[in-house]
């Protein structure tokens, strides 16, 4: 760290503490020239994450559009704000480990899909019907063919959405 008022290329931490936001670390320093103080702030560099969209047009990562989706697919539907927002965050923390800082769309929807489906078949249905954009009724009808084939092949119920074992 450069001396603000010297130029002088070496200094000592004085005091660090971690600002109120806890967002930051302030340091003291002392210039070991001209022994005058300064401070400065220490920072996460924060990451830019950028969706590629279905088009090719790149928009800025937004977790609020995660959320406002998950809510709309499990509108009416028994599961929990703390539910939505786990996935929410469940997603986001994937999209981070990636060390790609591009996502395409595709993979941050397949992600909350396999997710909705372990909770409540109605909500994957409602949101991968608008995510794949289905084309006619046939698509639909074949995914929730498939839904109902993966619940007899595993022995659960369907009865309400909710995937629940039944006692044999």
């Amino acid at each position: 760290m450069r001396c603000p008022y010297c130029g002088y290329k070496e200094d000592k931490v004085v005091d660090s503490r971690v600002t109120q936001e806890g967002s930051a670390i302030r340091r003291r320093r002392e210039c070991l020239s001209c022994a005058r103080r300064f401070t400065t702030y220490e920072y996460v560099e924060d990451v830019s994450l950028m969706v590629i969209k279905k088009d090719g047009r790149r928009q800025l990562f937004d977790r609020k559009k995660i959320l406002t989706g998950i809510m709309r697919a499990c509108e009416k539907r028994p599961v929990g704000l703390e539910e939505m927002e786990e996935i929410t965050s469940q997603v986001e923390r994937d999209i981070h480990k990636s060390a790609s800082r591009e996502v395409p769309s595709s993979e941050i929807g397949e992600m909350i899909i396999r997710r909705l489906k372990k909770i409540d078949d109605v909500a994957y249905v409602r949101f991968a019907s608008v995510y794949r954009q289905f084309k006619d009724v046939g698509q639909f009808m074949h995914e929730l063919k498939s839904l109902l084939d993966d619940g007899k092949s595993s022995g659960q119920s369907r009865k309400g959405g909710k995937k629940r074992r039944t006692s044999r």
